[in-house]
């Protein structure tokens, strides 16, 4: 089976695959100083509770936009098994061209998003992806990587007027009662929700009239369940569009 690895800012994604299917997966807080041997106990205790074993693992796909837990998760790799580690970025082969000035600046999460979304829901597509950052990912009706967007994600904006007011505080992303909140609380969960769903709607539709045309909209990463509801310009959402993406591309350099 393939253990695959995106390495967020604020959440670290690991999905374990068989084949095509994704079989179990997990979100883990982001720490980057955690040591290889923490890394192995964490996926140890993970994999014994959906009943596999490390030793089942047959290869390693990573992306990461946190060097410290590359070179970790590298490791803790080539510590659990003697297949293929393939490690998202330049050199590696993603079977899709990066029409973008400096192709090395793209995040390696953001190209595996672009593959997977490519070659499972058609293009042009346009994919958002929900994490610390909010990112618009661009792929052409000829399968090309054109750009994207990034946007502050909804707990960065969140947390900036939390920390730049005395008197407002942290709140649960629900909707209100209404968007014209009857209180602090109400009034801070419109904006964040309702704010952050007009950023996602006001960026898609800019860059889908850029594309022309019928455009495929995809989102996905932590966040989506919480603001796709909200939106007019985005309704879909795949889950394990990363892992995906990570699958693709390691088949892409293994076979």
């Amino acid at each position: 089976m393939l253990l695959t690895i995106d390495i967020g800012n604020t959440q670290t994604a690991v999905g374990l695959l068989n084949g095509e299917d994704v079989v179990a997966h997990w979100r883990l807080t982001t720490i980057a100083d955690r040591t290889e041997d923490e890394l192995r106990v964490y996926l140890t205790g993970l994999f014994g509770l959906e009943g596999y074993e490390l030793n089942e693992i047959s290869g390693v796909a990573v992306s990461s936009v946190v060097p410290a837990l590359t070179a970790a998760f590298r490791t803790v790799g080539h510590s659990i098994t003697e297949g293929p580690i393939v490690v998202v970025g330049p050199g590696v082969k993603t079977g899709m061209p990066i029409l973008i000035d400096n192709p090395r600046e793209v995040g390696a999460d953001r190209i595996a998003n672009a593959v997977a979304a490519r070659d499972r829901h058609g293009t042009p597509v346009v994919v958002v992806d929900f994490g610390t950052s909010t990112n618009f990912d661009v792929v052409s009706s000829n399968g090309e990587y054109l750009g994207g967007v990034i946007a502050p994600g909804l707990e960065i904006a969140t947390n900036a007027l939390i920390s730049g007011t005395a008197a407002l505080r942290r709140v649960e992303y629900v909707p209100p009662r209404s968007p014209i909140g009857k209180g602090t609380v109400e009034a801070i969960q419109s904006g964040a929700l309702y704010g952050h769903a007009g950023l996602v709607d006001g960026i898609m539709e800019r860059v889908a009239g850029e594309l022309g045309g019928e455009v495929t909209r995809i989102a996905t990463g932590g966040l989506a369940s919480t603001i796709v509801p909200h939106c007019s310009s985005v309704s879909t959402i795949d889950e394990h569009l990363t892992l995906e993406g990570l699958r693709k591309i390691y088949e892409l350099n293994t076979t």
